[in-house]
């Protein structure tokens, strides 16, 4: 039965045995930890997170249906910490205020200071100055131990207490001495309303000047794993006299690069760790291969690819394929991937009034169901690949299946791209004695590969221990059976047995339409946030960032985890803030 008919028709229910079996292997799943850091001079805390907040208050992180039970994030109030104030030395009160304030005890000041805790209005002003009641009682206590303790007092609030006590003067004439005083237990106070401003990501297409002088055409190429798609745009970027092709791999920017250069059509290459040129760096090509996050938003081309574009919902790189949708400069764009991705492309971009022409395509070969479970190693056959989700799930395949004398080819993410290129060669062979292939989930993303099965390993993803999702699940699936070689014919099945079920359910569940893509801040913004956090680290700037922005409901904030963890490597060398944020951004 081919896999797309099955979708349609009902599948039996998942068995107890399996949810229990299921459940249990979650359980043995490492539980993420959050990583605390301070940096100097701001005070202020790094945690890890996944928001759901309201505009302008901090914008929601990762995406928030279906995702796991990660920490709520906490707002930029709990991200800063309070400093101490330390007491001015003003001149004797006798020698500059003699004869003009009646000194006040300080029993009456306790009292005026408890008086003035309590009242709604200061409370309300407060508030709108950035304090919640948290910063608020923070700063209170700070600003009372002054009043109480400093000696001499400031002038200013001296007269102003004698004045309330003596005069009958309203006790929220303190306010502005207040507020002086919390801005320095809390710096962030002094510039919180610029830094909303800053990090409001509500319009992110203004962001892309050179784009935005171009009435682009959209070609949408939709449709499943082998059906043709990315072919078509590729032949379209081959022609055109200029193009750039965005791919979500390295291995995948290596591959369009080499196989341009095959064909005649001179193309460079750039990825986040390697640039390579058809002729030599004075002499650029006019095509160019690269990873999405390198793609340059200031160079105007003729014709750009987007591959893989459902990445949009990835709750790590979803903001490279926003930006690269709404930022890319040519005239023509292909946008190849999923149809559930369509409808929210079309709401992006017509605000700036573009038009998405989608085109079609089905799957050009049969791909079914297996009837069992692989159960062991041992039956392994040609053409088998085994997709794990983690290095050591990988390394431990691979030693069972070389103690059987069969030696696998495999690919994982941290492989060079001559590497990953090797293996796939070796692989794709039919004169090669390497028939077997191990690896990762990256294999789902477009690779040309003659798969025949494809065996789930397991069916829960680390970190987290969640069930892979649907749409994941269908797209490693999907590589099974390739169109014009001797496995055109695919199937899909899991090593245990007991997995069989789940991995039908979970194949029988519709692919939902995409509701909101991934955003994060340009290095535009977070320079200008570090004007006005100059003592912030660039992990810092990331926390704050995040807590303050403002967003609507079609985005959501990408986790910045691996950026900081990057940021945190390179954090003792003194580098400039643009070279520290393309080192942080480079896949």
């Amino acid at each position: 039965m081919v896999l797309e008919a099955a979708v349609r028709s009902p599948f039996s229910t998942v068995s107890s045995l399996s949810l229990f079996l299921l459940r249990l292997r979650r359980l043995q799943c490492v539980a993420r930890y959050s990583r605390e850091g301070n940096a100097a001079g701001l005070h202020t805390t790094s945690v890890d997170r996944t928001r759901t907040g309201n505009k302008g208050a901090g914008a929601r992180l990762g995406r928030s249906a279906g995702t796991s039970n990660k920490k709520p994030v906490r707002s930029i109030e709990d991200l800063v910490t309070p400093v101490s104030v330390p007491v001015p030395k003003f001149c004797d009160q006798d020698d500059g205020l003699g004869g003009i304030v009646d000194p006040v005890d300080s029993i009456s000041i306790s009292m005026v200071l408890n008086e003035f805790s309590r009242r709604p209005l200061i409370r309300q002003l407060a508030e709108e100055n950035g304090m919640n009641a948290k910063l608020f009682m923070t700063a209170f206590r700070s600003f009372r131990t002054y009043c109480l303790t400093a000696k001499p007092l400031d002038p200013a609030i001296a007269v102003t207490l004698s004045d309330i006590v003596k005069q009958g003067q309203d006790v929220d004439s303190l306010f502005v001495y207040f507020l002086s005083h919390a801005r320095k237990v809390y710096p962030h106070l002094e510039s919180i309303e610029d830094l909303r401003m800053i990090s409001d990501l509500t319009q992110p297409h203004n962001w892309y000047p050179e784009a935005r002088t171009i009435h682009r055409r959209i070609i949408f190429h939709a449709g499943p794993t082998n059906s043709g798609k990315t072919y078509e745009a590729l032949k379209r970027f081959r022609e055109a006299k200029s193009g750039v092709y965005c791919g979500p791999l390295k291995l995948l920017a290596s591959e369009v690069f080499f196989r341009t250069n095959e064909q005649g059509v001179k193309c460079d290459m750039v990825t986040g760790e390697e640039r390579r040129y058809a002729i030599d760096n004075h002499h650029p090509s006019a095509h160019l291969s690269s990873t999405v996050e390198m793609l340059s938003t200031q160079m105007h081309v003729d014709v750009a690819v987007i591959d893989e574009i459902q990445m949009l919902r990835d709750e790590q790189r979803g903001w490279a394929w926003t930006r690269a949708l709404l930022g890319v400069a040519a005239d023509e764009v292909h946008l190849c991937g999923e149809a559930s991705a369509v409808n929210i492309v079309r709401e992006l971009l017509n605000p700036i009034g573009e038009h998405v022409e989608v085109r079609e395509y089905k799957r050009k070969t049969s791909l079914s169901l297996a009837a069992h479970a692989l159960a062991t190693l041992d039956n392994v056959q040609d053409g088998d690949c085994i997709v794990c989700f983690s290095r050591r799930a990988i390394f431990s395949v691979t030693k069972q299946l070389e103690k059987i004398g069969v030696k696998p080819a495999v690919i994982y993410g941290d492989l060079p791209p001559g590497t990953k290129l090797s293996q796939a060669g070796k692989f794709n062979d039919p004169n090669d004695a390497t028939n077997v292939l191990v690896a990762t989930d990256a294999i789902g993303m477009g690779l040309n590969l003659n798969i025949r099965r494809i065996i789930f390993y397991s069916l829960i993803r680390p970190p987290n221990g969640e069930l892979i999702p649907n749409y994941a699940a269908l797209q490693i699936a999907g590589r099974a059976g390739r169109f014009g070689t001797v496995y055109e014919e695919g199937k899909v099945m899991t090593v245990r047995e007991e997995d069989m079920g789940i991995l039908k359910e979970i194949l029988s569940q519709p692919v939902s339409a995409i509701e909101s893509v991934g955003i994060a801040p340009t290095f535009e913004q977070l320079e200008t946030f570090s004007f006005h956090l100059p003592n912030a680290s660039f992990i810092n700037l990331l926390d704050i960032f995040v807590s303050v922005c403002s967003i609507t409901d079609r985005f959501f904030i990408c986790t910045v985890n691996q950026m900081k963890s990057l940021a945190e490597l390179i954090d003792y060398i003194p580098l400039p803030l643009k070279v520290r944020y393309t080192f942080c951004i480079a896949p």
